[in-house]
């Protein structure tokens, strides 16, 4: 056998003139071979059925040789470029007859064979120019000296080469369908559902296949060596999601939103070579890759509202890690749906109600200067999110439970606006008012923890003791009870928690008492109280109203008694 620079060609040249009737390889051999991934490394020889990846500099031509042995042979060769148009010509010599060594083993013929083709011009099967991955096949080629030429013009690059001489049995890159389209199935403000028909290879030779999916803001993708280009080495497949549930792979680090992480950073493809030449850096592209598994449906959530997106699905056989590419699609979801703003007047308290997963904007516009603002904000029910933008700054963006309140500088003529978003949970309900008059506090303080606290030691057949912490501010407070139920549960409970509901929602009869506490000492601020004349045995909701100078209140977590039965 004639080892040219490496014991594996594509096809071997022949030691002797003893003739066969088609061309072998070693498949042991070659397998052992070609897991060596350095095996090919800077080699000028294309091994016979398996995938290189190389590199080109730009202006500066790459050869490869491969011998094939036996006229009629068929032969495919598939040429990947990756992040750039490539040149590429395909040419065949025929053998000289000195080549076959006398089974010698010695290296000279190959360097004979080099030189010559470097000085003579063989015949040109196939030349192409683009970025699209393309192939030649022929299922009777002539015994030759094959050479592949390749050249990148436009910059430094990646591209991969396969080459086969079986490529019947191969078959390393999966099979598109009939239909290698991407369907738009649905399309809303922030998802998209795609859907494509599944590939032959895997529904009919049953192999291993799962499919990945890119998106991104630019153009489509012809290669997922085009995409992986275009990632870093920290930007690699992410898992693929649970069983039944779609994954959102984006999040506000990612198309348009800043980072921390990220703001700033500029990405080059390869930042220096063993020659000493620099490629070019380029800024971070907003491109995301997930593979799914062998779904043939998906839904990409968290997408931004009037924005066209790019959508590209590959094949990939996980045995081999070849992929094919699907025809990618582009779509732009819908409008954000126009939203009514609404007028914030200076010290008035105004009530909003958010849908589910909702939005609401409100502006507020102080008809005189001041030197700062204070939005205060009453979370009825689960929390909510406040954004505050003065003339288009970010000032504020918190997540507001209960009752809380923030204190903004002023500026002259200043306008406000404000985003309220709902909880995922339900629909949400708060209270919102807005001053550039410091000490106008319509709601009232409350303490970190507005539980209602009850001692069971204390507890009789007619009456249970209570107690809950107060503040430093002089705070009006009211007891209610109501009779529930012994199967009285949590969720009966929960829709009972709308803390903006106050006394005057109640039954008289259900009103105990209201009394007036604060103190100084935040550590001494705790106050009990026993409520009487209940009946033995039975189950008690008690609530604490606490109202504030404006005459708001704000309800305490609800609390569930009950009175001994046997005294």
């Amino acid at each position: 056998m004639l080892l040219l620079h490496c014991p594996l060609l594509l096809l071997l040249l022949p030691l002797s003139s003893r003739t066969q009737k088609l061309p072998t390889r070693d498949e042991e051999l070659f397998q052992m071979q070609i897991r060596d991934k350095a095996f090919f490394h800077d080699s000028s020889v294309v091994p016979d059925g398996a995938e290189i990846s190389s590199y080109l500099f730009r202006d500066t031509p790459k050869r490869y040789f491969f011998v094939v042995e036996e006229d009629n042979t068929p032969l495919a060769v598939t040429v990947t470029p990756c992040d750039a148009p490539l040149e590429w010509k395909l040419s065949v010599q025929e053998l000289p007859e000195e080549a076959s060594g006398e089974g010698s083993g010695e290296p000279e013929p190959l360097e004979q064979q080099k030189q010559q083709i470097t000085n003579e011009e063989g015949t040109e099967l196939f030349s192409y120019k683009g970025n699209d991955v393309e192939y030649f096949v022929s299922s009777s080629s002539p015994s030759g000296l094959y050479q592949l030429d390749l050249l990148s013009t436009e910059k430094d690059t990646h591209f991969k080469v396969y080459a086969t001489t079986t490529p019947e049995s191969d078959q390393p890159y999966p099979e598109l369908p009939y239909d290698p389209r991407i369907d738009v199935t649905s399309l809303g403000r922030t998802t998209v559902t795609l859907a494509w028909k599944p590939s032959p290879t895997a529904s009919l030779l049953k192999q291993p296949i799962q499919y990945c999916i890119v998106i991104n803001k630019e153009h489509n993708f012809k290669s997922l060596c085009a995409v992986e280009a275009k990632l870093s080495s920290d930007d690699a497949f992410m898992m693929a999601p649970k069983p039944g549930l779609d994954f959102s792979p984006f999040d506000f680090a990612h198309f348009g939103f800043p980072s921390d992480n990220n703001a700033g950073k500029e990405r080059g493809f390869l930042k220096s070579s063993k020659f000493g030449r620099q490629t070019s850096s380029k800024p971070r592209v907003d491109l995301h890759k997930v593979c799914i598994g062998n779904k043939n449906i998906f839904t990409v959530s968290d997408l931004k509202p009037d924005t066209q997106y790019y959508f590209d699905m590959f094949a990939v056989n996980t045995n081999t890690n070849m992929s094919t590419a699907y025809v990618g699609t582009f779509a732009r979801t819908k409008e954000e749906a126009k939203q009514k703003t609404v007028e914030l007047k200076d010290g008035k308290v105004t009530d909003v109600f958010i849908k589910r997963k909702g939005a609401k904007f409100l502006r507020f516009a102080p008809v005189s200067s001041h030197q700062k603002v204070t939005f205060s904000v009453h979370s009825c029910l689960d929390a909510v999110q406040i954004q505050v933008r003065r003339d288009g700054k970010l000032l504020l963006s918190q997540n507001v439970e209960g009752v809380r309140q923030f204190q903004l500088r002023g500026k002259a003529k200043a306008k406000y606006l404000i985003r309220l978003k709902g909880s995922k949970k339900g629909a949400s309900v708060l209270k919102i008012l807005a001053t550039t008059r410091p000490n106008k506090q319509s709601f009232p303080s409350l303490p970190e923890d507005t539980r209602i606290k009850a001692f069971d030691k204390l507890r009789t057949c007619s009456s249970v003791t209570v107690a809950w912490l107060g503040t430093q501010e002089r705070n009006k407070f009211c007891i209610y009870k109501k009779e529930v139920d012994d199967n009285y549960n949590e969720e009966q409970k929960k829709r009972e928690q709308n803390q903006c509901l106050g006394p005057d929602t109640r039954k008289k009869s259900e009103k105990v008492l209201c009394k007036y506490f604060h103190s100084q000492n935040i550590q001494k601020a705790v106050t009990t109280e026993t409520i009487r004349g209940l009946q033995p045995g039975k189950s008690y909701l008690l609530d604490v109203y606490v109202i504030g100078h404006g005459g708001h209140s704000v309800k305490y977590q609800s609390k569930l008694v009950k009175t001994r039965k046997f005294c």
